[in-house]
């Protein structure tokens, strides 16, 4: 492959200096619990090689059931030091070593139809044990835009102030995440943000590469979601590890995507320049979305660095040559909360 992975990783995922400023400031050890989704790996090692680039020594974590061992290896690699742990078993997970920073990214989403009471264990009772297993550390808790409203799109995206309005049981599930992280937030006084995160994308996965390969590939785009946004994983991933100096009691919530409200049409064009193939689309714009406004996010860390003609060019060279996929579709343009 002309396009070299390594090459590519050291170019987008080198810590920023607003990222090395801020990691000096990060007070003893760090836990990424979850780590072995799609962002925990990148997220650990960006967060070792920022520590390392500072000089400090503090230790990274990384919890995870390692039921690939692949992921388990590229965590090890990292300089991250990898615990096989099931958080659902409360032995193991009360015994995990005590730090004063967590980055919570564990979760379930596909498959949740059909495997209701997984999800809400994982979404909304987990999140209640970690709360008391660290009631003295500073929390980052993932959790997703699909709680918010579908908007019209004159209206703007829904920013922290909105009043959810989650469809379906995963949706449901994470505002249950939510709650229960305030709620220990108040109990315990422990500093939480939750990070409510919509869409992260990276060359191998999300929304944009899954329009830039129906367009490759020939297949209609669903267009009765018209519009989306989208967040460059390693940026995502650097305000997930700078909002570690955040967060609050009562909770913090932050919307965290980027600017931009992207037409998918438009994008789906970008791609069909780029791949020298028309984009063909399916069924009609239903006029709404789920939109969040981050600008809360913009005024602490600043614009995303990877814009998102980057984004569109680098994902349509990366499936022209045939890159790996992460296998790990979005689902964006479900509108009934059936995950």
């Amino acid at each position: 492959m002309i396009m070299d992975l390594k090459k590519l990783e050291e170019k987008y995922a080198v810590p920023s200096r607003e990222l090395l400023e801020d990691v000096k400031q990060i007070e003893g050890d760090i836990m990424l619990l979850g780590i072995a989704g799609k962002m925990g790996v990148s997220m650990g090692k960006l967060l070792v090689d920022a520590l390392r680039a500072v000089g400090k020594d503090n230790k990274v974590y990384g919890v995870s059931r390692f039921s690939d061992p692949k992921a388990k290896a590229q965590v090890e690699e990292s300089g991250v030091i990898a615990i096989a742990c099931d958080l659902l078993n409360d032995a193991e997970l009360f015994n995990l070593p005590e730090v004063p920073n967590v980055i919570y990214l564990a979760g379930h989403k596909f498959g949740t139809v059909g495997n209701e009471d997984f999800t809400w264990a994982m979404n909304t009772y987990l999140p209640g044990r970690v709360s008391e297993k660290f009631k003295n550390s500073k929390i980052v808790a993932f959790s997703s835009g699909n709680i918010l409203p579908f908007v019209k799109l004159n209206q703007g995206g829904v920013d922290e102030s909105g009043t959810p309005e989650p469809i379906g049981e995963y949706a449901q599930s994470c505002l249950g995440r939510e709650r229960i992280f305030q709620y220990f937030s108040k109990k315990n006084q422990t500093p939480v943000l939750i990070y409510r995160l919509n869409y992260a994308v990276d060359f191998r996965y999300g929304v944009i590469m899954e329009i830039g390969k129906s367009v490759l590939q020939g297949n209609p785009i669903d267009l009765r979601t018209e519009n989306v946004n989208v967040i460059w994983q390693g940026d995502a991933n650097e305000i997930a590890i700078r909002s570690l100096l955040h967060c609050e009691s009562p909770a913090k919530i932050l919307n965290v995507t980027g600017p931009e409200t992207l037409s998918t049409k438009w994008v789906a064009e970008e791609f069909a320049k780029l791949l020298g193939k028309p984009a063909t689309y399916a069924y009609e714009a239903e006029g709404t979305a789920l939109l969040n406004n981050a600008s809360e996010c913009h005024r602490i860390f600043g614009y995303p660095k990877v814009t998102i003609r980057e984004i569109i060019e680098l994902t349509a060279q990366w499936l022209q040559e045939g890159g790996e996929e992460f296998g790990k579709p979005t689902h964006f343009q479900e509108r009934g909360g059936q995950f």
